[in-house]
């Protein structure tokens, strides 16, 4: 068996029957009407997880699969109507995109994580609602031991000896092996897909399966090769995401980094390996995300650039010497900032030890509108903002400054209402996640729910402020064309830009021709210093609903495209209801000297102010990537990048002809994936606005 022939398997996999998981949930649901809800809650998981067909290929070598969602069966009845009476969180009130503390969970295995759950029902026996939340936590991993039985009886009639084996052992001891390590991680990530959550990461896989590994290879029951083979076959299922439910999984994987105890270089031999799996697997999930920090080999990053030259977009590089003081700003623990890892795209998350993550999408270039036309939409010409004077008042580049600033401030504070006010619907104990909580430390030995005050440290959430550049680029042209040139007055240039430039395409000239972000020029670059300043102060005035931090992300994922819409002419030269500038990246086609001036721009901003993430997209030539002297110096660049503050870099390596060609005959590359922005996806597949938006990225030839 190899990954080789499962892939030949999955391809002519066929779904069978209709989603099922409703009905799998409402007849739990429905067996014990008169019990707690999270009780009900934990019968609805137990039949989820045990009552699913438990589908093993011929060729599996990790077994788990999503393919039991399907089922030929008759639906429970009013199964829809019981599921959305119990109702669930979302991934706006802590359902999903979490970091499991997989380290702790494999020491322990199951039986260890029972005992645990035991000696604190023991601890709280006079605690009803304590108790009913530990009894529902141990009845979940009742079911997991279970569904690892089952699939070691599917496994069985197969012939898969040696992988039902695996299965059956973890289901009652905690694993030993490197294949029993892997197994546990992974049918636990296939629970969470049963339970319908989304972006669930692996976390620092390099780093706890290393044990495992080193043992196994040591006492000769393990090969490097073997070792890749058994990731890459386990990792490869994730296509099953996009084969039978039509869209990827966004699992990120970190490798790399330093270790928790000491800031040490953590690299190791399987950080190779899972990154000649993802590699070998070549699908658009997992999301592996490749920490480097100061002590990181030159090899790794050599390593990591090959496999993104694949065309794969991916390992995206992330600088620990910006996100670990970045962590370190909220108070965590030096060791766990260390021990960070990120979920869904870019953000960064502590591991096992903080709520599931929420973010949202904050429209930076609508308040610079806003503070030109005295907090009036200039599209529709209703007030959505503050009065902060007609554009003739501002005297100074500061007076203007000053009044958008205030916009922002309005702007954030409804921004929290609406964050505040999804969780304000939920009545916490109606809403419990009693399997999650048993990867969170804290939550068993406290007996509270994951989202209650069981996990270390409270929820964090992450305001993704867009338009970096739009907002750096309009504000240079503010200051050189209003109050240095005195070119135009601030009052003509709003009355331009509400005409988007209809009648006025001298002005327009004037405003694409000043310094723009990207070029190594500080003019222009203090402006993109003061967005992270400035957003990062407005932002850390607010809490999240348990008392913990709202971080900044210099990050759209592709949401610039419909920020843009909803925002008219700005006076960078940027036509009304056209796409903003891409996360932290400078505007499409802008940088123009190079990637060299474009990475020093980028690493100007104070990124320890920014917790969850940046997001920077280049894209270079496969030739950039093939000859060894140019990934070289690739390499080098990205080490001066970070060395200068730069927090994280990702690349896409298909080529501009190559990207026109598809979208005019997608048939011919049906398979080929690109780097969007913290994700990577099938390009065909990808919306045609977002198609447009990748293809118009500065493609650099050369460094």
């Amino acid at each position: 068996m190899s990954l080789k022939e499962l892939k030949s398997e999955m391809s002519t996999s066929a779904v069978r029957g209709k989603y099922s998981i409703n009905s799998l949930l409402a007849e739990g649901y429905s067996k014990n009407l008169q019990q707690s809800n999270v009780l009900r809650r934990a019968d609805g998981i137990y039949n989820l997880f045990v009552g699913h067909r438990k589908h093993v290929y011929k060729n599996d070598r990790i077994l788990g699969s999503i393919q039991g969602i399907f089922s030929e069966e008759e639906p429970f009845p009013d199964a829809n109507k019981i599921v959305s009476e119990m109702g669930r969180r979302t991934f706006g009130t802590g359902y999903d995109h979490y970091a499991p503390n997989y380290e702790h969970f494999l020491q322990k295995g199951i039986p260890g994580v029972i005992a645990d759950i035991d000696s604190s029902l023991k601890k709280y026996e006079d605690d009803s609602q304590k108790t009913d939340f530990l009894k529902a936590a141990r009845k979940t991993m009742e079911a997991m031991s279970v569904v690892l039985c089952q699939y070691a009886d599917e496994a069985q009639k197969l012939g898969l000896e040696k992988e039902a084996q695996c299965c059956r052992y973890v289901a009652t001891n905690a694993p030993e092996t490197f294949s029993q390590a892997l197994q546990l991680v992974f049918m636990s990530y296939i629970l969470f897909i049963y339970e319908e959550r989304y972006a669930m990461a692996f976390g620092r896989m390099d780093q706890y399966l290393y044990p495992y590994y080193k043992a196994d290879v040591e006492s000769g029951a393990l090969t490097k090769d073997d070792a890749e083979d058994i990731v890459a076959c386990a990792l490869y299922k994730l296509h099953e995401h996009t084969q039978f439910l039509g869209y990827d999984d966004v699992a990120n994987i970190a490798i790399g980094g330093v270790k928790p105890e000491d800031g040490s270089d953590a690299v190791n031999e399987l950080s190779y390996i899972i990154l000649d799996a993802v590699n070998d697997c070549h699908i658009p999930g997992p999301n592996l995300s490749a920490r480097i920090s100061k002590n990181t080999d030159a090899e790794f990053v050599d390593a990591c650039l090959k496999v993104v030259g694949t065309g794969l977009g991916y390992p995206a590089m992330m600088n620990d010497e910006a996100n670990i003081p970045a962590l370190e700003r909220y108070g965590y623990a030096l060791e766990d900032c260390r021990n960070y890892c990120m979920v869904g795209c870019i953000e960064n998350f502590i591991q096992g030890k903080q709520p599931p993550w929420s973010d949202g999408r904050y429209n930076s270039p609508k308040f610079l509108e806003l503070a030109l036309n005295d907090g009036v939409d200039m599209l529709t010409g209703n007030r959505i903002g503050p009065e902060t004077g007609t554009p003739d008042k501002f005297k100074t580049m500061d007076e203007f400054l000053a009044a958008l600033d205030e916009q922002m401030r309005y702007g954030a504070e409804k921004y929290m209402e609406f964050i505040h006010g999804a969780y304000s619907k939920i009545k916490p104990e109606d809403y419990q996640s009693p399997f999650l909580s048993c990867f969170c430390d804290g939550c068993i030995e406290k007996g509270l729910d994951i989202n209650m005050g069981g996990s270390e440290y409270p929820s964090a959430h992450g305001a993704a402020c867009m338009g970096i550049a739009t907002i750096a680029d309009s504000l240079a042209a503010i200051e050189k064309l209003v109050y240095n040139d005195k070119v135009m007055s601030l009052e003509h240039m709003t009355e331009i830009l509400k005409a988007n430039f209809e009648g006025y395409e001298k002005e327009r000239s004037l405003m694409l021709a000043c310094p723009k972000y990207g070029n190594n020029d500080d003019f222009v670059d203090k402006y993109a210093k003061w967005f992270i300043e400035e957003h990062y102060k407005v932002f850390s005035d607010y809490r999240t609903v348990d008392g913990g931090p709202v971080y900044i992300a210099i990050a759209s994922n592709v949401q610039n495209i419909d920020a843009g819409h909803c925002i008219a002419a700005t006076p960078d030269g940027r036509l009304s209801q056209s796409e903003v500038s891409d996360a932290a990246s400078p505007m499409h086609g802008m940088d123009k000297k190079g990637p060299t001036a474009a990475l020093l721009s980028l690493s100007k901003p104070d990124y320890t102010k920014s917790a969850t993430g940046t997001v920077v997209n280049q894209k270079y030539p496969p030739s950039m990537f093939e000859d060894d002297e140019k990934r070289k110096k690739l390499g080098s660049l990205i080490r001066v990048y970070f060395n200068h503050g730069g927090q994280e870099i990702q690349m896409n390596t298909v080529s501009r002809d190559i990207l026109y060609d598809a979208m005019n005959n997608p048939d011919k590359y049906s398979s080929m994936v690109v780097r969007v922005s913290g994700f990577s996806a099938y390009y065909t597949k990808l919306l045609p606005s977002v198609q447009l938006d990748i293809l118009k990225r500065t493609e650099h030839p050369s460094i």
